[in-house]
């Protein structure tokens, strides 16, 4: 059945919260002092991640598409596959609902932020950056990344091959984020995604936490650009071949 607009924005706003809860919460018991994940590595990253995009994609899949990327919902609009008319509406619930799943990971976390005294492992689990601290390396990283995720998100959830198994279709999703996270992701962490890393960052520079240091505002045009070319880009090109 259809869903109103009220219904799906709702949908979008909690699904990106859960992107954030679950992904960034992933970061933070793997960074932070004290938690009982601190140090257990990548590998948890990645599959937090992986989970962070595909429990929304089985939940909100059928009702709001799940687009929880603001560069993803830009992309399908530039190839007339989202219409326009509800391309900011569904941007402002993606950025309020990241913002408000960092602020509950935050709650959750506070204890183990207070403990933590290196500044870059706090910023890690709010936003993302470039190990080699170049923006070019990080535009290159990030470009790759959400290129091979918005084509693949797009090919997943209209190939033929699943026509009939809609949420096969959507569990796949998961598995292609975690694969990213796992093979480009070591280069910036990575974001995919400007909700996922503009709002964090604002609620970052915004809270008073221990030893928080920079939000590093320098590098932030970074996820918020090269997810939005990289999705209009793979979407147009898996549109000219396949649809």
């Amino acid at each position: 059945m259809p869903y109103d607009l009220t219904t799906r924005l709702i949908s979008e706003l909690i699904g990106t919260a859960l992107l954030i809860i679950i992904g960034n919460g992933a970061v933070a018991n793997v960074e932070l002092k004290g938690t009982k994940g601190n140090n257990a590595g990548w590998i948890i990253i990645a599959l937090g991640y992986g989970f962070a995009v595909m429990m929304p994609a089985l939940i909100f899949g059928g009702i709001s598409g799940n687009h929880i990327n603001p560069a993803f919902t830009i992309g399908l609009a530039m190839n007339d596959l989202f219409p326009w008319s509800e391309v900011l509406p569904y941007i402002c619930a993606q950025l309020a609902g990241a913002f408000i799943g960092q602020l509950l990971v935050v709650a959750a976390f506070k204890p183990y932020y207070d403990q933590t005294k290196e500044s870059e492992k706090i910023f890690a689990t709010f936003a993302t950056n470039n190990n080699a601290n170049s923006n070019v390396n990080g535009f290159i990283n990030e470009f790759i990344g959400s290129f091979i995720l918005f084509f693949g998100a797009i090919g997943i959830t209209r190939a033929p091959f699943f026509a009939d198994n809609a949420g096969t279709a959507h569990l796949a999703l998961g598995f292609l984020v975690c694969a990213l996270v796992l093979c480009v992701g070591g280069s910036t962490g990575p974001a995919l995604n400007p909700a996922r890393d503009l709002m964090p960052r604002i609620l970052h520079s915004l809270l008073r936490l221990k030893n928080k240091g920079s939000s590093q505002w320098g590098y932030s045009w970074v996820p918020v650009a090269a997810p939005i070319l990289a999705s209009i880009a793979a979407i147009t090109l898996y549109s000219y071949l396949y649809l």
